[in-house]
């Protein structure tokens, strides 16, 4: 049973828009979402990360292990994403 519970849950992520924060990366680093869509970003490494868009729309608080933040996109475009504690991290959310 707890495998089957493991399996759905980890479909369930896959299609609820999860960004997930490893080994000082965005995965995926390009996402397609329709507009209305909530992303969730998990960071999984043992450092913190911010999650914030490079036009001043959203910048989360510092997230530790397993720390999650989430954030709905009402309007179509292209979305620049990057940590603001290490730049190089970067990520597009592409919005349909």
């Amino acid at each position: 049973m707890a495998a089957s519970a493991f399996e759905f849950s980890v479909a369930q992520a896959q299609e609820t828009n999860v960004v997930v924060v490893k080994n000082f990366m965005f995965s995926p680093m390009s996402l397609a979402i329709k507009a209305g869509s909530t992303v969730t970003w998990k960071n999984l490494d043992g450092e913190p990360h911010t999650i914030v868009n490079d036009a001043g729309l959203f910048h989360s608080s510092a997230l530790d292990q397993n720390d999650t933040y989430k954030f709905k996109f009402d309007k179509p475009g292209v979305y620049k994403i990057f940590c603001g504690i290490h730049p190089h991290m970067k990520a597009t959310i592409s919005v349909q």
